[in-house]
């Protein structure tokens, strides 16, 4: 017997201030974009998510970015277009898929994109595709936007499975019944604890975790020569990036 699919909610759009959004039946976003400026990263906490590009030392090597859960396509289209890497994005939802390339300027597929109708715990998982991403963009929230869809030890194990050596993963966490702390041991237990930093929170309350294979972190130095480059060539605000970044918090401390 087939396993039962779950059931999908319909991908709407509602446009404001010209900028256009994703939901998913309720009126949460679930991602944007400004119709004037389809290749800039419309929201804060997405843009956080391209905190990656600090632990890579050369961003002008193309190599593969992966991201589960396409959302509005912003970081699959930054990454296809003004990154110019290979780039895979993986959607359960085939609703969105097509919403994204109606509304969202995702382009078609070609040499450099795939986007993937597929479940992420299910694409990770599979051997076919580990030690293949050099970054891996992770969010995946259902249409309520209450808490990750998958978030458990055996899911950041197969993230930390798919990304090659010196490969990085970033994550959004937020909700309304996630347990944050809860959330972070998993990762650092699949990665390491001094393989996984964060960024303080957002406002909105999105919490980027970076969690990465191979060496530790470099100094404050050498990211801060990065995230000039990074703010120079692609206009995303790196230098902030750097001073949001810190440890997370102590496993104890977050417990009590």
């Amino acid at each position: 017997m087939k396993p039962r699919m779950p059931i999908l909610a319909p991908a709407t759009v509602s446009e404001s201030d010209g900028v256009r959004y994703l939901h998913l039946g309720t009126p949460w976003v679930q991602g944007a974009m400004r119709i004037a400026k389809p290749q800039k990263i419309e929201l804060e906490y997405v843009q956080r998510m391209m905190a990656w590009t600090l632990l890579r030392p050369d961003l002008g090597v193309a190599g593969h970015a992966v991201q589960l859960g396409l959302g509005a396509g912003s970081i699959t289209r930054f990454c296809h277009k003004p990154l110019r890497w290979r780039t895979t994005a993986v959607e359960i939802n085939a609703s969105v898929i097509g919403v994204c390339r109606l509304w969202f300027k995702l382009p078609a597929d070609d040499a450099r994109l795939q986007v993937v109708e597929a479940d992420a715990g299910a694409y990770v998982a599979d051997a076919r595709h580990h030690g293949t991403a050099d970054a891996l963009c992770v969010d995946l929230y259902d249409h309520e936007a209450a808490a990750p869809v998958l978030d458990d030890l055996a899911f950041y194990r197969g993230c930390h499975a798919l990304l090659a050596d010196g490969g990085v993963m970033s994550v959004n966490l937020f909700g309304r019944d996630v347990s944050f702390g809860r959330s972070a041991e998993r990762i650092a237990a699949a990665f390491g604890d001094a393989r996984v930093a964060m960024l303080r929170p957002t406002r909105e309350g999105n919490t980027i975790v970076l969690a990465w294979k191979g060496e530790a972190l470099p100094p404050r130095s050498v990211l801060a020569e990065r995230a000039e480059r990074i703010e120079t060539s692609f206009q995303l605000p790196a230098r902030k990036w750097l001073k949001l970044l810190q440890n997370l918090p102590d496993r104890e401390a977050t417990a009590a």
